[in-house]
């Protein structure tokens, strides 16, 4: 009797832990803009506990995702988010396309950093945290006799010139929550300012995030902006590469969402549990991964002197990440990132090195004439056509709706007016700014 009640007990017990999977919708689809090595993990490792379940991966960037959920809101066939930047959640919430869930799992902090965990209203939440900063090629350092970059600044010092890498924020959710950081951090002005002065140094935008990576990796550039994974999985894959916070940086949640009216919100649901289970999180410190947990307890399995937001608070202390500011002024600042960078991007590499050759030149010497050259032709490079409170404007910001691929990529209406002031202003300082520089090195 004894022995059956056991049994019973047993049997009864594997149909409780067994009923979650039968219940479950037979398929899921994700939409996500994170790259294979992390998604085809996730999934295996889904199924493998919902064998019943198929698992759709529909990759994204963070913008097209946001816009192909936008646009299919009535007839939705997507269940899930799952992206990085907190403000293209935002986006998606003040539309009415996401819906609240509660999350079942227990044991994770509000916080990570300064920063709430999940969306305060319930919309989305977090499972791991993410970083901005620099990764560097060590190898390709050292041949080049560059020294390794530490905070932001750096970049825009002439060693740099021609040997970082950057992906645009208009192609990369990542990349616009880096470049927001910066502005927040820093200030509008200044913090524009530091941005030209550092991408003057590129030798390329990428079109993917993850083309800076491969490029710092591959030795096809030296150093990268990035995401903290980036560096960390590479750096756990065996390339010669580190990665730093730099000072003025932030720490925000990478997050995940039930869009609304989802077709198959069970299965959603659980895929969300199973992320923020311990099994779900010990599989971000997979090496080609390398997320930051939100559960601290697994730090105690992460390798050593890997960042612990939980224990070193100084990661991302130094910028309480304002969300709804970047979220209102989404699209003008990636409109003007690609005006003054990457679509002006040789322009803007001539200007900066012709007043880095004039500096040069000037070391050590007193030429008043010169002097006030370079410092106009600086002036020029770093003057912008648009002031912060004008960014805050919703109505002029609402403008940038459309994202151009590429230069020769058409936008129409007053987006298509004020980026063409915009552009022929830039274009115009930076041809007369390269043109002062060089003729106060000719005086030197």
């Amino acid at each position: 009797m004894r022995l059956f009640g056991r049994l019973a007990l047993s049997t009864g017990l594997l149909v409780c832990l067994a009923m979650p999977a039968q219940a479950l919708e037979k398929q899921l689809t994700v939409v996500t803009s994170y790259p294979k090595d992390l998604t085809t993990t996730f999934k295996k490792a889904f199924e493998q506990l919902h064998p019943d379940v198929k698992v759709e991966m529909l990759k994204k960037k963070t913008t097209a995702g946001v816009k192909y959920i936008q646009e299919t809101a009535s007839n939705n066939s997507s269940d899930l988010f799952w992206a990085s930047a907190p403000d293209a959640f935002e986006v998606l919430k003040e539309d009415g396309l996401l819906q609240k869930y509660e999350v079942k799992a227990t044991g994770i902090p509000e916080v990570i950093g300064s920063y709430p965990i999940n969306d305060p209203d319930g919309f989305y939440k977090g499972f791991a945290g993410s970083g901005y900063g620099i990764m560097w090629n060590t190898r390709y350092l050292k041949a080049k006799n560059i020294p390794a970059p530490r905070e932001w600044e750096d970049l825009a010092k002439p060693v740099y010139h021609g040997h970082t890498g950057m992906s645009a924020p208009s192609r990369s959710g990542t990349t616009h929550l880096t470049v927001e950081t910066i502005l927040q951090g820093e200030g509008w002005d200044k913090g524009w300012k530091l941005l030209k002065e550092i991408g003057g140094n590129f030798h390329t935008v990428t079109e993917r995030s993850f083309g800076v990576p491969d490029g710092v990796n591959s030795g096809q550039f030296g150093v990268g902006i990035v995401i903290d994974f980036f560096g960390l999985s590479s750096q756990a894959s065996g390339f010669p590469v580190e990665f730093v916070y730099p000072t003025v940086t932030t720490l925000v949640p990478a997050n995940i969402a039930i869009v609304n009216k989802a077709p198959h919100p069970e299965a959603a649901a659980a895929f969300i549990e199973f992320l923020l289970s311990e099994e779900g999180q010990k599989i971000l410190l997979d090496p080609k991964i390398r997320r930051l947990p939100v559960r601290p307890e697994i730090y105690a399995q992460a390798p050593k002197d890997f960042p612990n937001p939980f224990l070193d608070k100084s990661i991302g202390a130094k910028v309480k990440f304002d969300v709804v500011k970047s979220k209102n002024r989404y699209n003008l600042v990636n409109s003007l990132f690609d005006v003054m960078v990457t679509y002006r991007l040789d322009d803007l590499r001539k200007a900066t090195k012709a007043v880095q050759d004039a500096e040069k030149a000037m070391a050590g010497k007193n030429n008043a004439e010169a002097a006030k050259m370079i410092a106009e032709a600086k002036a020029l490079i770093a003057a912008l056509p648009v002031d912060e409170a004008r960014s805050f404007d919703k109505d002029f910001a609402a403008i940038f709706k459309k994202k151009r691929k590429k230069a020769t990529d058409k936008v129409t209406g007053r987006q298509a007016e004020v980026e063409q002031q915009w552009d022929s202003m830039v274009k115009s300082n930076y041809a007369e700014a390269a043109k002062l520089a060089r003729k106060a090195q000719s005086l030197l």
